[in-house]
């Protein structure tokens, strides 16, 4: 099996190097990742300027290439351009910092995984609840856990995978449970500054409350999570409805121009 591995930490991120030692054992590791840190990119492209990439030794572990550019650059140009091979998988990890909620949309780690999904590719994203002190290699032993126990996936499958809290043991099993959409309690933070113009940090607490189990809860209660996402975004209940909205339009405008 040949797998792409990216993230959005950056090619040297500890996350990275401790899932690559543990995908090594089930086929050929590919390394695109950004240069440097671009977590909150979400699914930003580089198409106004070129791109730049460069090989990469990474402590003698591994060898890559390092993208100027987001985790959805990394992915698209690794398929397209510097592996001409079929990939079988894409992995976006371990994130340094949980991906759940509102903040999948945010993450650069889940659009690398997004991306792979509209090449026709299964994506797994991983990541780890962020603390004071990460065990990297504890989260990748769990996350390899979790892809083997998938099986094979399908194109264009995307699977969002968060480890809890290490510190607080060991995780209490796994969920399947769906995204939470919420949000947090949030609010920004007035500054001045020496050029007379107003600063807005934003800052905030916990999640809102969710009436079902979802991703962002059983994350705080210690399990790891899995959830199945999709590149379609459509919502298909409502095509139908529309349309009859529209037909109606549309003969009301033919009987105008007649």
């Amino acid at each position: 099996m040949r797998i792409l591995l990216t993230n959005d930490d950056g090619i040297f991120a500890p996350g990275l190097a401790a899932i690559y030692k543990q995908l090594i054992h089930l086929g050929e590791v590919l390394v695109v990742a950004p240069a440097d840190s671009q977590s909150g990119a979400s699914h930003a492209v580089t198409f106004f300027e070129p791109l730049a990439c460069a090989k990469a030794d990474i402590g003698g572990l591994f060898s890559g290439f390092a993208v100027y550019g987001s985790p959805a650059d990394c992915v698209k140009l690794a398929v397209i351009q510097l592996h001409k091979d079929p990939i079988d998988l894409v992995v976006a990890g371990i994130n340094n910092g949980a991906n759940v909620g509102i903040n999948v949309y945010y993450s650069g780690t889940v659009a690398a995984a997004m991306e792979a999904a509209f090449l026709g590719i299964p994506s797994v994203a991983m990541s780890l609840a962020a603390e004071k002190e990460m065990d990297f290699d504890g989260a990748a032993e769990h996350c390899i856990d979790v892809l083997e126990r998938l099986g094979p996936l399908k194109a264009r499958d995307v699977i969002n995978v968060n480890v809890p809290l290490l510190s607080r043991g060991d995780p209490k099993g796994i969920r399947v449970v769906a995204q939470a959409t919420s949000g947090f309690h949030e609010y920004y933070i007035p500054q001045g500054d020496d050029e007379a113009r107003t600063l807005f940090q934003l800052a905030g607490g916990g999640h809102r409350r969710e009436l079902l189990p979802v991703d962002t809860t059983a994350l705080a209660e210690g399990f790891i999570t899995v959830t199945p996402l999709r590149p379609d975004m459509t919502d298909h209940a409502k095509i139908e409805p529309m349309k009859s909205q529209f037909s109606n339009d549309a003969r009301h405008r033919s009987r105008g121009t007649l």
